[in-house]
């Protein structure tokens, strides 16, 4: 089923734009600790750079306890009222961050939200999932995936802004504020489910619910769309192949995103202010990668090509920026390429687990995958740092690289069903 023209568009006007804006400032709010830091948070507190390292690093470990209910929260009840909640949650302990007065506050507060916040990522994915096709999700996906890039961009000038023109207790207090707004733009532009919104036209309306009822009487009707548990998800071999295609790409983004200004430093051997104009291209051209990727995924239906492809054009521009670094621009030329394949991959990503199993454990699976996954958002600038360190530079990004093609030769191996031959004709059909 390919999309029609006259079908109205109003969900892409309500949904993407609203969950966009969410995770921008759930973002902030997560990497804004760096900021904090280097304006003078450790100075104050006393924080050696170990602790430091942990009070950055215990979010991640609180991430991980919402991940599966809040997927199957979102599935069975409700992520509009789920996602408004962890709002006022996350928003409400970021603001507690600007009144800390000793690092075992701090930690505490660092844990708290992160499980504040690490329901939203697989919530989001569940309501996109009731909003748009088979034949959208991967550009759905992608566009939502967006917000990480325009948080980059946006989120170094904003803190440090805020720090050299008040503090760094302002910008927590700022920023956690601004998190509380978010619900201003949240609950009017949200429904749980296209029937419930009173903006929907009827066009619009029934496209949506006949294509996602033939979406999932396929799904039902093949072998992986039987009605399954969490444990038969979980003993399935497809499910932990995702997990790792999860974890290594996550790896490679965070691996690199973390120590991008420090390469872009050592290759420009410009000061940090350049620096940082320099990176904004980048992402810029990761929101380029996801659209393009995304948009001839859904236009081909073949999910495990699109999702195979952009972390092996990331691995050969990522060793290329190395064998090249002696040459300034060529480098950074590379370096740019990088940021196309960036974060291409999660847009048809998250095409992936609907198509392999049934709505029912969809969701809480999501939720596993994204948990699981996100580890490598705490060993892979972790791992960089320790090779650096103890073996050189080079080597640390190679290590980058070879987790780039693992993501890419694991997901060769899917099964064939998610190259989507029969979608592109408007079936999904699993094996």
């Amino acid at each position: 089923m390919t999309e029609n023209a006259a079908i109205p568009n109003g969900r892409w006007y309500h949904i993407i734009p609203a969950t966009i804006i969410v995770y921008i400032v759930a973002f902030i709010d997560r990497t804004n600790i760096s900021f904090g830091i280097a304006g003078g948070m450790d100075t104050d507190l006393g924080m050696s750079a170990t602790l430091a390292g942990l009070v950055a690093g215990i979010f991640f470990v609180g991430y991980l306890f919402l991940q599966v209910p809040g997927g199957h929260i979102a599935e069975h009840g409700s992520a509009k009222k789920f996602i408004a909640w962890t709002i006022v949650f996350w928003g409400g302990f970021a603001i507690l961050t600007g009144f800390v007065q000793e690092v075992w506050q701090l930690i505490a507060i660092r844990f708290i939200l992160g499980i504040a916040e690490g329901g939203v990522y697989p919530a989001v994915l569940v309501l996109i999932s009731h909003w748009f096709p088979s034949q959208e999700r991967a550009r759905a996906n992608a566009y939502f995936q967006m917000n990480i890039a325009i948080a980059s961009i946006i989120a170094g000038p904003l803190s440090g802004y805020i720090i050299q023109v008040w503090g760094w207790r302002e910008m927590f207090i700022i920023e956690g504020v601004l998190s509380l707004v978010l619900l201003f733009v949240w609950m009017p532009l949200i429904n749980d489910y296209p029937h419930q919104a009173k903006w929907i036209t009827k066009e619009e309306l029934e496209w949506i619910e006949s294509s996602l009822a033939a979406e999932q009487k396929e799904l039902n009707q093949s072998e992986s769309g039987a009605k399954t548990s969490y444990k038969e998800v979980l003993s399935s071999f497809n499910m932990w192949k995702l997990i790792l295609i999860y974890f290594a790409l996550q790896v490679g983004f965070y691996g690199f995103s973390l120590w991008m200004p420090a390469l872009l430093k050592q290759i420009t051997k410009t000061g940090l202010g350049m620096v940082g104009m320099l990176t904004i291209l980048p992402y810029v051209m990761t929101i380029a990668g996801q659209y393009f990727f995304a948009k001839y995924c859904d236009r081909t239906m073949n999910r495990k090509l699109y999702t195979a492809l952009p972390p092996l054009g990331f691995a050969i521009c990522l060793a290329l920026a190395i064998v090249f670094k002696e040459e300034m621009w060529v480098s950074y030329a590379f370096m740019v390429g990088c940021g196309i394949f960036l974060q291409a991959a999660t847009g048809p990503f998250w095409t992936l687990p609907p198509a392999l199993f049934s709505a029912e454990v969809a969701g809480g699976a999501r939720g596993i995958i994204n948990a699981l996954g996100n580890l490598g958002g705490f060993i892979g600038p972790y791992l960089v740092g320790f090779i650096t360190t103890n073996v050189g530079q080079n080597a640390a990004i190679y290590t980058l690289v070879g987790f780039l093609l693992l993501a890419s030769v694991i997901t060769f191996s899917l099964p064939r069903s998610t190259e989507g031959k029969m979608e592109a004709k408007g079936y999904q059909v699993t094996h």
